[in-house]
C-alpha cells in the first residue's frame, strides 16, 4: 500500500498555477510575433546527447490567430520545417496544429510559465510513431525563454528535449 501511494505521489507533478505569480508574465502574442531563433539539444533516456539543432522561427498573430514558421536545421545537416497554427482561446489557454501533430495541441499559461501537451508522428527509421510531448517553457526576461520537453510513448519516457529560445 506504502509502495502504491508512493508511486501516485511520485506522478503528481507540477501546475501550470504554481507560477501564476512569477515574473515577466509570458503572453505567447507577444514573445511569438517577430523572429525567434532557439538552439537545441535531444537527449536519450540516458542522457546522452542525440541531436543537437537550431530553429529560425517567423512569428505573427492577426487577432487571435498566430503562426510560427519553424525552419529546423540539425547538426547532422538534415532539414525540417513546421508550420504552428494557434489561438488564442483567453484565460492564459491556447490551441495549436501542426501538420505533423496528430489532433490538437493544447497549452496553459500562468505567470512566466506555459505547459504544452501534444502528440507528435516522429518519423524514426522508415516507421512513424506517435509519441507524446510534455513541453514547460518558462520566460527568464523579455527576449529568452526556456523549453524543456519530455517525450514518451505508452508512459515510458524516451528523451528529452531543452531549448533556450532568443527573440530577435
Amino acid at each position: 500500500m506504502v509502495l502504491a501511494l508512493l508511486g501516485l505521489t511520485g506522478c503528481a507533478g507540477p501546475k501550470v498555477q504554481d507560477y501564476a505569480s512569477e515574473t515577466p508574465t509570458l503572453d505567447l502574442r507577444t514573445y511569438f510575433n517577430g523572429p525567434v531563433r532557439a538552439q537545441g539539444i535531444f537527449t536519450d533516456r540516458q542522457g546522452k546527447v542525440v541531436k543537437r539543432f537550431v530553429v529560425d522561427i517567423q512569428c505573427q498573430w492577426s487577432g487571435t490567430q498566430g503562426t510560427l514558421d519553424e525552419r529546423f536545421t540539425y547538426s547532422d545537416g538534415s532539414t525540417q520545417r513546421r508550420i504552428w497554427r494557434l489561438t488564442d482561446l483567453g484565460g492564459g489557454r491556447y490551441e495549436g496544429r501542426a501538420d505533423d501533430v496528430v489532433g490538437t495541441a493544447q497549452g496553459h499559461s500562468a505567470g512566466n510559465a506555459l505547459q504544452w501537451s501534444y502528440t507528435l508522428a516522429l518519423p524514426v527509421d522508415g516507421r512513424v510513431w506517435h509519441v507524446n510531448f510534455e513541453d514547460w517553457m518558462y520566460l527568464i526576461d523579455e527576449r529568452t525563454m526556456l523549453n524543456k520537453a519530455v517525450m514518451s510513448k505508452f508512459g515510458i519516457q524516451l528523451g528529452e528535449v531543452t531549448l533556450s529560445f532568443t527573440k530577435l
